[in-house]
């Protein structure tokens, strides 16, 4: 009688307590979650608990709310967050008795825990604006909600941070029975405060959107809006600069245009053994170790001349800059050495740099190399990777005494993965691999560092 979907993306830890939830709920007949292509086990564990399984069709919410009413077998759909375990063992029921009832065609659910500022600062006001007769719902952008497939099918489900609060208003255009229950206490993941500019940006835009053909646009109408907005952006501000706030540049095709090594092997002649090493080497360690060894010989000097050969990423200096007036720590953490990044760190005012540390006798390098254990496996570690920057990202954030959620991550390649996917804002740069672009909150395709000034802003 009932469907659950899940949405879900990368929520391996928490998915499987989810869909066991949704399993044990009266007339409940389906559970189904849809992926979007996650890079964690969230598939086994949702196969594991019992779930049917489907990949989105594209990445994004709202799409993959879309593909799972598409496929659902029955009337009845009820909507649950992947990533909440304090979820109350009745919310099912919570959400689906005025549909069961027939009292309902659409219920939105509002639990507890203080507003958002998106809800409060953008999404209120600006209903009241522009829809002076829309009803007043306590939390207009929740996401647990359920409905009828029938009405279901007839919404527009929008890409990002606006498809629940243009759902809400399409049920209410299509003059659904719309009722408000109340789901107990969610213990939600709150959004980081730079991630709350996109989100208002989102919400208003889906708002204005579906507003069109409703509200009578005048410039009094625009300049209301524009007060908004920048409340809201005047709010998030505020309250970054108080923080204490981290952003982390990969160094490779990143920083700079090429990677240093293989602009290195070019010069040096090493290109065969530098591919030969990389194709049959899967162990990092082994990896890392015997590429270092092509570089035996080679001067200090020699080695500066290759990294200033390459081209830094433009508007370099002015985004450091920027980052910096807006109270980020600055840092390169990079596979590479360390006589390289201190290079960058030196010529355009990063603050920190961890790479691995290129061994030198008399300043030519012996081919030895230091692997930093900031970068290996411990108790603190939030990913299954022996080494990886996110040890690395973690542990320095310990270090400044920073919130993880509070650093701004920028990378390109498959060694970026977790770091990206973990950072408060991560950022796909000129990546080339669809995995780094799926778990970015930004992508962008231009090599020029001043585009990331409007996410900085």
């Amino acid at each position: 009688m009932i469907t659950v979907i899940i949405p879900a993306l990368n929520e391996e830890t928490t998915v499987g307590k989810v869909v066991s939830l949704a399993k044990k709920a009266q007339h409940v007949t389906e559970v189904i979650v849809v992926d979007d292509k996650s890079l964690d086990n969230t598939v086994e564990e949702s196969r594991k608990a019992g779930a049917i399984v489907i990949t989105s069709t594209k990445l994004g919410k709202g799409t993959s709310m879309k593909d799972g009413i598409l496929v659902a077998k029955n009337e009845f759909i009820a909507f649950l967050d992947a990533d909440i375990v304090t979820y109350a063992e009745n919310v099912i029921e919570l959400l689906t008795s005025p549909l069961i009832k027939n009292e309902a065609d659409f219920v939105k659910s509002y639990f507890s825990r203080q507003a958002g500022r998106v809800t409060e600062l953008v999404a209120k006001p600006l209903l009241s604006i522009l829809y002076p007769a829309f009803p007043n719902f306590k939390q207009p952008l929740s996401g647990m909600i359920a409905g009828r497939k029938s009405f279901f099918e007839k919404c527009e489900f929008e890409e990002g941070y606006g498809v629940d609060i243009g759902i809400l208003i399409d049920m209410h255009n299509l003059k659904a029975r719309i009722a408000q229950v109340n789901i107990g206490n969610i213990e939600n993941r709150m959004q980081p405060l730079e991630q709350l500019g996109k989100m208002s940006r989102e919400v208003a835009k889906t708002i204005m959107k579906k507003s069109k053909d409703i509200a009578s646009q005048n410039l009094e109408i625009y300049e209301n809006i524009q007060v908004i907005r920048e409340q809201m952006d005047f709010a998030i501000k505020e309250s970054l600069m108080s923080l204490k706030k981290i952003a982390v540049f990969d160094m490779d095709n990143t920083v700079l245009r090429a990677s240093f090594i293989n602009t290195a092997a070019t010069k040096f002649g090493f290109k065969t053994e530098l591919v030969d090493i990389v194709t049959n080497n899967n162990n990092p360690f082994i990896r890392t170790k015997m590429i270092a060894r092509l570089l035996k010989g080679k001067t200090i000097g020699d080695l500066l001349e290759v990294a200033d050969s390459i081209e830094v990423t433009p508007n370099l200096k002015k985004v450091i800059e920027e980052l910096k007036k807006q109270g980020y720590i600055t840092g390169i953490i990079s596979d590479s050495y360390d006589c390289i990044t201190n290079h960058l760190k030196n010529k355009y005012g990063f603050d920190f740099t961890i790479s691995n540390e290129l061994e030198f006798s008399r300043s030519i390098a012996t081919g030895e190399i230091k692997i930093p254990s900031l970068f290996l496996l411990d108790d603190k570690s939030q990913c299954k990777h022996d080494y990886c920057k996110l040890n690395a990202l973690i542990k320095i954030c310990d270090k400044f005494g920073i919130d993880i959620k509070n650093s701004f991550i920028v990378g390109d390649g498959e060694n970026d993965i977790c770091i990206i996917r973990k950072a408060g804002i991560g950022i796909s740069f000129c990546s080339t691999n669809s995995y780094v672009d799926s778990v970015a909150d930004y992508v962008i395709k231009d090599p020029d560092f001043s585009l990331l000034l409007p996410i900085v802003n």
